[in-house]
């Protein structure tokens, strides 16, 4: 039964880009059509001592990976780098069954809502059993993920992934038989197949995604990045997440990957390179002119030592900015949004680098100009990264968003004058109270509602597979 017409009527509320001090978000029918003054039929929900804001979107995530938060957070002999921890990621995923997925991404995107995650882009590559067989159903554990995101309640894009090798000139590894399929053709077969069992879902969506140019040869680039643009899906790709990736791709292409990427037609304004950490300015005039997005995953970023993400060039070359949670490391989103900040301070030992206010001019900015940048990273960044509407709170966008609580002690105090900059910089997971997605709560003073799994039992069941898993 579809959710009466409703007027939410906090004491600030911040869409369309703008604050709203007394405004009220008018919904029906999982969408907002009106802000400011309640739409006429709508009854209206008060929401004293709240502030509401716009759902965040995580582009681009691995929920398998919530299983090794903290178990590979030592220094591996010899190898202190990414290469190990990623060794230590595969032995995780070939042990993990389909229930035992289910589990684990349930638990990963329970913590996302409660975190004000209203999105959650999957870039799922975890494909077949643990012998390198095909389950039954091809798109078992895809399914087990979508089924993970229902459950929860929140709002899921499945990137589908196709992975071809472990590199140019590599013998196969073991360890990634779980990824990688005999063809492409099997994976677009797949992605059929999920499509139509899928999609009739108002809150799944798909996208295409190649790994990596390490894991993908060019043909099947090229192809993939054909079939998004005929089935008008988003591509997403990792990109220049390590130096080896780009010596690598210099080795038996001559270029570097984002040369590669438009060499192949896959540089246009639905792809989204993810981390993109090591480019040229070559590669960033290439990102800009195709009106590409960037994916940004501080968290995970600065937890792997990956390096930082050009974000002052990107946005300068006129590229898009998004971010996700990846690893699942930290999921708290806005912390990734003010450690994309926070990273280029250190780096460049300034204040604010990336406050639209002060570009070309070298003045001053308003005092929320900042917040507001990072925080569309966070929102509509992300669903415009999707190929979803949405993250404004605009009339017509879909209905997820967030209520927070203004006594809150990391953001109390906030004012109409300071509650992006405060919610961005300091605001912490325990101030969120609602959380709705496509007008229906997900979350409701902290607890799950709607039938949703209540929080005890996904973390229940989690713990479970984490006992079996680890011991």
């Amino acid at each position: 039964m579809a959710t009466p017409p409703r007027a939410y009527l906090p004491d600030l509320l911040y869409a369309r880009g703008k604050l709203w001090p007394g405004g009220a978000l008018s919904v029906k029918d999982g969408a907002v059509v009106d802000v400011g003054e309640p739409a006429v039929g709508c009854a209206w929900i008060r929401l004293k001592g709240m502030a509401l804001l716009p759902g965040l979107a995580s582009a681009h995530g691995h929920a398998f990976q919530r299983a090794i938060r903290g178990r590979t957070e030592r220094r591996a002999a010899g190898r202190p780098d990414f290469w190990a921890w990623r060794e230590a990621m595969y032995q995780a995923a070939a042990r993990l069954g389909p229930d035992d997925l289910f589990a684990v991404a349930r638990m990963a995107f329970h913590e996302m809502v409660r975190a004000g995650i209203t999105c959650a882009g999957e870039f799922h590559y975890l494909h077949r059993d643990p012998a390198g067989r095909p389950y039954a159903d091809v798109n078992e554990l895809a399914k087990q993920v979508a089924r993970a995101a229902r459950e929860v309640g929140i709002r899921f894009a499945l990137l589908r992934v196709a992975y071809a090798r472990a590199g140019h000139g590599k013998p196969d590894d073991p360890l990634q038989r779980r990824f990688v399929e005999p063809s492409l053709d099997d994976a677009l077969r797949a992605l059929d197949d999920l499509e139509a069992e899928l999609c009739g879902d108002p809150l799944v969506s798909l996208g295409l995604a190649p790994h990596s140019v390490r894991a993908c040869p060019a043909p099947w680039i090229e192809r993939l990045a054909a079939e998004s643009r005929r089935r008008s899906l988003p591509l997403h790709v990792h990109v220049s997440e390590q130096p080896a990736e780009v010596e690598a791709c210099l080795s038996e292409h001559g270029v570097r990957p984002v040369a590669l990427l438009d060499r192949l037609g896959a540089l246009f304004d639905s792809t989204t390179a993810v981390h993109a950490i090591h480019l040229d300015e070559a590669e960033i005039a290439l990102l800009g002119k195709a009106r590409a997005t960037v994916c940004a995953c501080p968290t995970t970023e600065r937890n792997l030592g990956d390096g930082i993400v050009p974000a002052d060039r990107l946005l300068a070359a006129g590229v898009r900015l998004a971010l996700g949670t990846d690893s699942n490391v930290q999921v708290d989103l806005l912390e990734d949004a003010r450690a994309l900040e926070c990273h280029l301070r250190l780096q460049r030992l300034e204040r604010a680098v990336l406050d639209p206010g002060g570009e070309g001019r070298g003045g001053e900015g308003r005092l929320d100009s900042l917040a507001r940048r990072l925080h569309g990273f966070a929102s509509e960044g992300g669903m415009a990264s999707l190929g979803l509407p949405g993250g404004t709170l605009a009339p017509g966008d879909p209905a997820d968003f967030v209520v927070v609580r203004l006594d809150d002690p990391s953001i109390a105090g906030a004012s109409e004058a300071d509650l992006l900059p405060a919610a961005v910089f300091s605001m912490a997971r325990t101030a969120v109270r609602d959380v709705y997605v496509g007008g229906e709560p997900a979350i409701l003073d902290g607890a799950a509602a709607g039938g949703r799994a209540p929080a005890a039992g996904v973390v229940r069941d989690f713990e479970a597979v984490m006992r079996r898993l680890w011991g």
